[in-house]
């Protein structure tokens, strides 16, 4: 049920330091103005981090066990997903049933109030917060890769089959691998005058041998990617499956069978105490939230993909801030939680 708190006049300042206030969102109410904020509640917003990887055979992939004694190397052409991590966090969403009215008084401007653009609550009487500049992101350009042909010898590249390129292609890597044995020994023939002049000799034997190896390995593209689903935790759960998992198809949902169970278990931790309902409360004043916790676990297979503690508002109580707080003597500055709606500081100048 909608909920309109009209506050007491005593919470509305006369002073002529406020004269400036701005009001981040006003509404009328009959012949009222004032400002409507909401409290959040809380939906847990889990995250599933998978790779997408495309795998391209070499052409040399059927001579991988003969010559290179790789005996797990395919010769046809798959794709598949890679499940990398499950995290789980709570985020606030206005709460269409925890709505709240402050009332303005004729001939006097109300408290500095500063909501998120949700309506949510952020402070009373603290200077408006301007939005921190975002940074950038700097991409780092992904790394040229190189193409094998480029190192084949006059020799492999003149052989009459496919069999014989094969051959002396793997002939080819363990002459790269001897002669990086031979620097690391010592043993080399032209040894480098320095430190960095190894290390730069050993990086170009290592890149050739990568590359040449994707003729016989093949090459597998790899795509990051993350899913997200939110759930609200008006209940705790038990097992509960929440979505499913599938090497072929990555991320489905949870009815669809085609792949395995991701389980999550809620558990409300009773952090707060609900008191009893022995008489009407008085609901003057500001409204905020006690959030309560839950533990969250998540499980794929009996393996945990996620364990910890969540503050989740469904699980607490509302409380009020005193109108007797804000009075024309002093000035009462308070933080709110945005995601929580809970009470984070409270100051007097």
């Amino acid at each position: 049920m909608r909920k309109l708190i009209v506050l007491l006049v005593s919470i509305l300042f006369t002073t002529a330091t406020y004269a400036q206030t701005e009001i981040i969102q006003g509404v009328t109410r009959g012949k009222d103005f004032g400002v409507v904020y909401t409290l959040p509640k809380t939906e847990i917003k889990v995250d599933i981090k998978v790779t997408k990887v495309t795998y391209l055979p070499g052409e040399f992939s059927r001579y991988a066990d003969r010559y290179l004694r790789l005996s797990d190397v395919s010769g046809e052409e798959e794709q598949y997903w890679e499940l990398n991590g499950i995290t789980a966090s709570s985020v606030g969403v206005p709460d269409n049933e925890n709505t709240y009215f402050v009332k303005m008084k004729d001939k006097t401007v109300a408290p500095l109030m500063e909501l998120t653009e949700e309506g949510l609550i952020k402070s009373i009487n603290v200077p408006i917060s301007s939005k921190p500049a975002t940074k950038k992101e700097q991409v780092t350009p992904a790394k040229k890769r190189l193409d094998p042909k480029d190192f084949l010898t006059e020799e492999i590249l003149m052989a009459n089959s496919t069999a014989k390129m094969a051959e002396l292609t793997a002939k080819e890597i363990y002459n790269i691998r001897e002669s990086r044995n031979a620097l690391v020994r010592g043993q080399a023939d032209n040894m480098p005058k320095d430190g960095e002049q190894l290390k730069l000799m050993l990086s170009s034997l290592d890149e050739q041998e990568s590359a040449m190896l994707e003729l016989f390995t093949g090459i597998k593209n790899k795509e990051e990617k993350v899913f997200t689903i939110t759930l609200v935790p008006n209940r705790e759960w038990d097992n509960e499956v929440i979505l499913r998992f599938s090497r072929k198809l990555g991320v489905l949902g949870a009815n669809d069978l085609a792949g395995e169970p991701v389980y999550l278990t809620l558990k409300n931790l009773r952090t707060v105490t609900i008191p009893e309902e022995t008489k009407k409360k008085d609901v003057s004043g500001i409204a905020y939230n006690v959030p309560g916790r839950a533990s969250v676990l998540i499980l794929k297979d009996k393996n945990k993909m996620f364990e910890g503690e969540l503050p989740v508002t469904q699980f607490g109580i509302v409380e009020y801030l005193a109108p007797a707080l804000f009075n024309k003597n002093s000035t009462i500055k308070v933080t709110f939680n945005p995601e929580t709606g809970a009470l984070v500081k409270v100051d007097r100048e």
